[in-house]
């Protein structure tokens, strides 16, 4: 890292602050209303989205980044770990304290008051602030008619830009790849326990935190021609990638460690302030194609003939299996229902809403478990059929759905070349979707991820828990669906696949039997899936749930040497690393 692009705290550290000057000085510096240390107020915060949890000394509300860089502070002081946290969309407990076995004080701070947004170069480029979430930055580039990196693809519209950055995420857009750049601005702990302020984003800032935080949160730059060093804003090779139809290895996966630079990867190992991004001409015109078929090999074919043959790939091409058409058709309707209706800048609010009121709702010990949940359900299934008939026909007609979207030249390719490749086809057919027939079939997919919860929500006296995977498979298998051994399907009571398929990264869902028990399960499980080559987790980041590799251990290793940011993800020691010689 150059000298000039580095600036170290000026703060000294000669004695270890206790915990209770730990929440003295934060609550001076943040006012009592940002600090939440009542272990029943912040639990919400401590909790992940769908699984883990643990105890806090603080959640921290920073109103400010220059807040966010004096809190750090103030936390290498007391020798806490600390946990940074946006959304807490996560699906693998990445984002929140995990257990209560940790060596030091865990102080987790939260960032969405700072999601200011900045169009840079023409609109060409966006610098976005922690807090910043995809939906928002998808609303606001619909202005200047320009499109993001990357769309929600099976979690919820609150999750943040920074966040899919942090983890390389991906999404359903099939040209973009997994969230990436190598221009950023964020605060590290050395090896020598020193706070660091690094400067990557190629803006010109100031001189010292201050400046810089201040600057950037009042947009007191040039914006019009930033300077351009060459690095990547993202993942420009993405597409080469995923039309090697005949590579051995999948086409993206967390651990991959081409996509791991800085912030791009670094899981919570580094506090980021904000991350440059490119942004994307919107197509002049769409056209979506709703594809199903009942052979596997056939649509195998039909992703490869696409890929290796098209000169304009799609831009979206997402799978369902019937048995998940079906529970997103009943248990994600309320998603569905909202989205259509309210639009999708009501729907954040609403969660937000929903989640205050479990989160009220769960201190009530004689409230019912899911009560909105179950609540939502009941509305829902007032509410008449919501699907178009020809996807219904589909749905009974074929066990395997693609929705594929062209747009300009890709439309008459597609159209040319699918007429071609049912024509003599006895297992599938396709049909050109009318606008709403393209809103339903992407909605209803949408709501797969949610669907599955709600799913087991509904069904909790009758089925055991949910095992949620997100794998990427060789880009060259030709059986991509798995067939599983007796000794894993006798403890499934259903398996929802879905995911994205051109670059086959799929999201598979294992509602378990009652009584099985979900460690071996999933033991089992990955176990299979590494004899197929695949890699997992594919876009949710490893977070707790699963042992990082070792190319990703060595990466967490190296931003983050005493592990003081988020200790313990991939499995990793939670405890303290005094010297870098523990490299």
């Amino acid at each position: 890292m150059a000298s000039s692009n580095l600036f170290s705290s000026n703060i000294t550290y000669p004695d270890t602050l206790r915990p209770d000057q730990v929440l003295d000085k934060l609550t001076h510096l943040l006012g009592a209303s940002n600090v939440q240390a009542d272990p029943e107020k912040n639990e919400h915060y401590r909790m992940g989205w769908r699984s883990g949890g643990g105890n806090a000394l603080a959640v921290l509300f920073p109103q400010t980044l220059l807040e966010i860089w004096r809190s750090l502070e103030v936390c290498v002081e007391g020798d806490c770990i600390i946990i940074m946290q946006a959304a807490k969309t996560g699906l693998t407990e990445g984002s929140t304290p995990s257990g209560n076995d940790y060596d030091r004080p865990v102080v987790v701070i939260n960032t969405l008051a700072m999601n200011q947004l900045y169009l840079v170069n023409d609109n060409e480029q966006v610098i976005s602030l922690p807090g910043a979430t995809l939906h928002q930055l998808q609303s606001e580039l619909n202005t200047v008619n320009r499109a993001p990196h990357s769309v929600i693809g099976s979690s919820t519209l609150g999750a943040s830009i920074i966040g899919g950055i942090s983890n390389n995420s991906g999404g359903a857009l099939v040209k973009r790849g997994p969230a990436y750049t190598e221009l950023a601005l964020f605060a590290q702990i050395n090896q020598h326990s020193q706070l660091v302020l690094v400067n990557h984003l190629d803006v010109e800032l100031g001189d010292t935190p201050e400046e810089i935080l201040t600057n950037l949160q009042t947009g007191n730059f040039d914006k019009r021609e930033l300077l351009d060093t060459g690095k990547l804003a993202s993942d420009k090779e993405y597409i080469a990638r995923v039309k090697d139809v005949d590579a051995s290895t999948p086409s993206r996966f967390n651990a991959d460690k081409r996509r791991l630079y800085e912030a791009s990867g670094c899981a919570g190992k580094l506090a980021v302030f904000a991350v440059r991004l490119d942004t994307y001409p919107i197509a002049a015109k769409e056209k979506t194609f709703y594809i199903g078929t009942n052979s596997v090999s056939e649509l195998a074919q039909l992703r490869r003939q696409i890929l290796s043959n098209f000169e304009n790939i799609p831009e979206v091409g997402e799978y369902m299996h019937r048995d998940i058409f079906d529970v997103s058709a009943k248990y994600g309707k309320d998603t569905f229902l909202s989205i259509k209706h309210l639009g999708t800048n009501a729907l954040p609010r609403l969660f937000s809403i929903k989640g205050a009121i479990d989160a009220k709702f769960h201190k009530w010990s004689w409230m019912p478990k899911h009560f909105t949940d179950k609540v939502m359900q009941f509305i829902a299934n007032i509410f008449p059929k919501h699907l178009p008939k020809r996807m219904i026909e589909y749905r009974d007609q074929y066990e395997h759905h693609l929705i594929m979207k062209m747009s300009d030249d890709g439309i008459a390719e597609a159209q040319d070349f699918l007429k071609t490749f049912f024509t003599a086809s006895d297992t599938g057919n396709y049909f050109e979707c009318s606008q709403e027939e393209s809103e339903s079939a992407l909605l209803n997919r949408f709501a797969a991820a949610g669907a599955a919860l709600r799913y087991e929500v509904m069904h909790e006296k009758e089925v055991g828990e949910i095992l949620a995977l997100d794998i990427a498979i060789p880009r060259n298998e030709l059986e991509w669906l798995e067939i599983l051994p007796e000794e894993i399907e006798q403890h499934l009571e259903k398996k929802l696949y879905y995911g994205h398929f051109f670059c086959y990264v799929f999201h598979q869902d294992y509602i378990l039997k009652k009584g099985s028990d979900a460690h071996l399960v999933k033991k089992m499980m990955l176990e299979l899936l590494s004899a197929r080559g695949a890699k997992y987790p594919a876009e949710h980041n490893v977070g707790h749930l699963y042992e990082a590799e070792p190319d990703l251990q060595n990466f967490y290793k190296s931003l983050d040497p005493t592990n003081t940011f988020n200790p313990g993800i991939g499995k990793m020691s939670k405890t303290k690393r005094n010297c870098s010689c523990c490299l």
